[in-house]
């Protein structure tokens, strides 16, 4: 109950409607605190027509915070004031023109001392929106980086996990610590097949059986 009771607080704040009604369900569920914020930014969103200038908006304030590290900082920092770093984050919204339902979501964030989840409740929101234009997420961990022909072959195969009408979006990153094979995320599935999980397997049985 008092979960919800948030959740619902979360989504009166995100919203500048007046009549906010039932929740825009979202495409695909995600799931902690930043899909609960990701969820209330997509239906509130949905409601102002504005989920394509804010996913831009959010995906650029992410690539900033990324590249500038007094900028990260000032955003997490616990010592300014809410209220005080909820003021400058609306005032700082109207001067480079952020749409309402982005400048609503850190005005939020600030008041209730999230900031710091930012970067979460952004790769939560960009979860829902690929899902939204019919793109399934797939993520590849590889020991090495993947050659052209080996991405496209990965990608033909995958292709068998998605429905008629849906494209997969692959992003894929490199750990060294798999040692080979690869592990892969696709929607809501999770395989790993990497050598460092085999390893793992039979030291275990090793050690179990000792």
């Amino acid at each position: 109950m008092a979960a919800a009771n948030k959740l619902n607080l979360v989504i009166r704040s995100l919203s500048t409607s007046s009549s906010l009604g039932q929740m825009v369900k979202p495409p695909v569920q995600v799931f902690g605190l930043e899909g609960r914020y990701a969820t209330a930014l997509y239906s509130a969103a949905t409601k102002m027509k504005q989920l394509e200038p804010a996913e831009k908006e959010l995906i650029s304030l992410q690539e900033s915070m990324k590249k500038d590290v007094k900028f990260r900082e000032f955003i997490v920092s616990p010592i300014i004031n809410k209220k005080v770093m909820a003021r400058g984050l609306k005032e700082t919204a109207e001067q480079v023109g952020l749409c309402s339902a982005t400048s609503n979501l850190l005005q939020t964030l600030a008041h209730n001392g999230r900031l710091k989840k930012l970067d979460q409740i952004i790769n939560s929101f960009k979860t829902i929106m690929a899902a939204h234009r019919g793109e399934v997420v797939c993520e590849v961990v590889t020991a090495k980086p993947l050659e052209d022909g080996q991405r496209r072959q990965l990608e033909s195969a995958l292709k068998a996990f998605v429905q008629k009408g849906q494209s997969i979006q692959l992003t894929s990153k490199v750990d060294p610590g798999i040692i080979g094979g690869m592990v892969v995320s696709i929607g809501d599935k999770y395989v790993d097949m990497s050598i460092a999980s085999k390893v793992k397997m039979y030291t275990d049985l090793i050690s179990a059986s000792a």
